[in-house]
């Protein structure tokens, strides 16, 4: 096959169109198998010409987009515009599909067109994004045994077929008057097969992989004829280099023309291939030339460009170019086999490519967050609008990359437990903004992941530094990866302790921020002492289980809060991080949470919580969707034996009310224990119908007291937190006598002693 596309004047395309008007068997076909649902259904004809079959679905009982890059062919059609049809000019292989949404269409056709498309298996990913469950794609195409050979081009041979049927849960093919007609559901999302080939000769065993990416970002693959892909490459010749070796491959299977000092190795690869050792260098190429093309039929079937979100729902890769692919983009391709990576320190040239979407979504990204007030000054808004968030998590569909409220997970545990993630951009950008950054600085960032480095780079200009650190060797070696291929080149990612900062690389009169991106129990000194006098440290701490993202300002040995925002973040995995006491009650279907201190007397409230249940109503309410974010701090904070009541998710209990997927605020006395849930208002009469309203609920002898205290303080914080937010606090050194305290209420940690002025006596 050559790489025709449907353009303007491209004749095969045209003759293709004109050749087959829609026969009575594809119309019985899809009658049968494809009927609109009983309500209407939506259709998109990809490749819809004049528009024969755009006509023939509307009058089935479809409501259908029609679309073709031909814009001779839509103004063809213009002659017809019956009720039911919107067409549009749209190349779907190199188009943003912004007007295509989503779970929109039950039935996707491509007559006499899929064989035109470059990237067949990119864009059919796409189009099966757009389907709606038991949704389908039909595709309609000329087969190569009865086509005239001048007409090749617009048909496909078996192993095409086999291709296009590779990606997808039920495939169906029907003959209709010599044509095939393919019908295909379920997208699979399967985890990546890693192929292999058969026992390699001992002169095959030590090779390069050569990584090459287009204008938009996409790597190459072929597709061999050992029905896997693979990238170009092969085995050296004599005592040529590495690169040399990935460059000569390139050329001689592609076509494409790349320059040996354009050719950087990554990393040396070693694994076993029925029992012979097999080295491969995983070779970048940043920068290359020529037309792609099919230069060894024999070997590859087709070349084609594809997005590292999709690399992982590929059929099969070949395993030394699955290795090298992972070596460029770490965690793209998961559940890989082992392998021993040598990563190789030469650093190279960033390489620049995306697509029009990403842009899109990227200033669609930046509006909400200016929306929503996070990203006030013009320094942080040009770095959301201007770093490219999706190649710092190539694992991820654009849109999810681009979703500024959503956190996205990069690294798990065992267990399942997130470690690493990119947050949300409004908190990223909010947080960056509580930095008050100026250009030239010099900025300390614990936890790393790259984009949120780099948006600090971009803030702090080319005369700046971002120095990150952590502690997973994985995800310094990612970081290290993602900033080199689409970094400013102004961050340096390293491996150690955060709860050490950054030490042999603080600037003489200190780091003019620093930003931990890692929930802490405690603040560790060296992001004090680290610290350039009058400067901020942002960081999330965790105050009795709460999480805020604290703005400090630098003192002398003295942190003084500037603001707070309600976060969370993946937790510490280092010696800083503490594992919650908890105690058991009831079998574990309850939980007491002592997030802060040492774990109380729990002594006699299991036979409390069998006995009867007191409810104490606050008078306080709250709105649907409002926040009282500062009730959970004012409790924790000002209230003695504080601690936090948990269900079980996994069990269904109605031994106390607790709003499920949270944890009570909870007082503990003897034998005794009164928590706070809020129901809602269901009085007809009142003005606070609509709303919820808080209510102390007690068990045991002392229950009664503890409501009291309980419903107390939540009416103080009501009358005099609530119309002003968040306390003053600061932070001292631990060891720092009580006398030099301010008043107020002190929670003590093994590094420091945070002080909380609320303005109030204590309930």
């Amino acid at each position: 096959m050559g790489y025709l596309q449907p353009r303007e004047g491209n004749a095969p395309y045209s003759r293709a169109r004109r050749s087959r008007p829609l026969g009575d068997a594809e119309r019985a076909l899809l009658a049968e198998h494809v009927p609109a649902p009983d309500a209407g259904g939506r259709a998109l004809e990809v490749g819809c010409g004049l528009g024969e079959l755009a006509l023939h679905l509307a009058s089935a009982g479809y409501t259908v987009d029609a679309v073709d890059r031909s814009h001779s062919a839509l103004e063809g059609a213009r002659a017809t515009q019956p009720t039911g049809v919107r067409r549009l000019r749209l190349d779907v292989e190199r188009d943003d599909l912004a007007l295509l949404d989503e779970n929109t269409y039950d039935l996707i056709t491509l007559r006499l067109a899929y064989a035109f498309l470059g990237d067949r298996t990119r864009v059919m990913h796409d189009l099966g994004l757009r389907l709606r469950e038991n949704g389908a794609i039909v595709v309609i195409t000329p087969l190569a045994a009865n086509t005239p050979a001048e007409n090749r081009d617009i048909a496909l041979d078996e192993d095409e077929i086999g291709l296009l049927s590779a990606g997808w849960e039920q495939v169906r093919r029907f003959d209709a008057d010599g044509l095939a007609l393919v019908i295909l559901r379920g997208p699979r999302l399967d985890k990546i097969a890693v192929a292999e080939k058969d026992k390699p000769a001992a002169h095959a065993v030590t090779g390069a992989c050569a990584v090459v990416t287009d204008a938009h970002g996409r790597v190459l693959l072929g597709r061999s004829t050992g029905d896997m892909w693979e990238l170009p490459g092969g085995r050296t010749e004599g005592s040529e280099p590495f690169e040399q070796t990935a460059v000569r491959e390139l050329a001689e299977e592609t076509g494409l023309v790349a320059d040996p000092a354009d050719a950087h190795l990554l990393s040396m690869l070693w694994d076993d291939n029925h029992g012979i050792s097999r080295l491969t260098a995983a070779v970048r190429v940043t920068a290359h030339s020529g037309t792609l093309a099919c230069r060894e039929p024999d070997t590859f079937v087709r070349w084609e460009w594809h997005p590292p979100h999709t690399l992982a729902h590929l059929d099969r890769i070949f395993a030394p170019s699955a290795q090298a692919l992972d070596a460029v983009w770490p965690g793209v391709l998961p559940g890989l086999p082992p392998v021993r990576a040598y990563p190789h320190a030469i650093a190279h040239p960033r390489v620049d490519g995306e697509p029009a979407q990403a842009v899109r979504l990227r200033h669609d990204m930046t509006a909400r967050v200016l929306a929503g007030g996070w990203a006030p000054s013009e320094a942080v808004q040009e770095a959301l609008r201007a770093v490219p968030r999706h190649r710092f998590t190539p694992e991820s569909p654009l849109a999810t990359a681009y979703d500024d409220d959503l956190a996205v997970i990069t690294r798990r545990d065992d267990e399942g437990q997130a470690t690493s993630s990119v947050s949300a951009a409004w908190l990223q950008a909010d947080m960056i903004e509580s930095l008050r950054l100026r250009p030239g600085t010099a900025v300390c960032e614990v936890g790393s992941g790259g984009y949120n480095a780099e948006l600090l780079a971009h803030v702090v200009g080319p005369a700046g530094r971002v120095v990150s650190v952590d502690i997973d060797p994985y995800v310094v070696a990612r970081a290290r990866r993602f900033t080199a291929e689409a970094g400013s080149g102004r961050v340096t990612v390293l491996p150690g302790d955060g709860r050490l900062g950054a030490p042999g690389h603080v600037p003489g009169a200190g780091f003019d921020g620093c930003v931990v991106t890692h929930n802490c129990w405690d603040i560790a000194p060296a992001w004090r002492e680290q610290l350039s006098e009058g400067r901020y440290l942002v960081l999330p701490l965790e105050i009795h289980g709460y999480t805020r993202a604290i703005t400090l300002q630098k003192h002398g040995d003295v942190l003084h809060a500037r603001g707070f925002t309600f976060c969370g973040f993946v937790r510490d995995l280092g010696d800083g991080s503490r594992t919650t006491p908890v105690a058991d009650l009831r079998g574990g279907e309850l939980r007491l949470r002592f997030e802060d201190g040492e774990p109380a007397d729990v002594s006699g409230i299991e036979d409390a919580l069998c006995g009867p249940r007191q409810e104490l109503p606050t008078g306080v309410t709250v709105a649907p969707m409002e926040s009282f974010e500062t009730l959970q701090l004012y409790l924790a904070t000002t209230l003695p034996g504080f601690c936090r009541l948990a269900l079980d998710r996994t069990r269904d209990t109605r031994t106390v009310a607790v709003p499920r997927g949270a944890n009570a605020p909870t007082v503990l006395g003897a034998g005794s224990l009164a928590h706070l849930t809020h129901v809602p208002v269901t009085d007809p009469g009142t003005s606070e119908r609509g709303r919820s309203e808080f209510i102390a609920h007690a068990y045991g002898p002392d229950g009664a007291r503890l409501a009291e205290r309980l419903a107390a303080a939540v009416r103080s914080w009501d009358r005099h937190v609530r119309p002003r937010g968040y306390p003053e606090l600061a932070v001292f050194p631990t060891g720092t006598p009580d006398r030099d305290l301010p008043t107020g209420h002190v929670l003590d940690k093994p590094n420091s002693r945070l002080v909380f002025t609320w303005g109030t006596e204590t309930p």
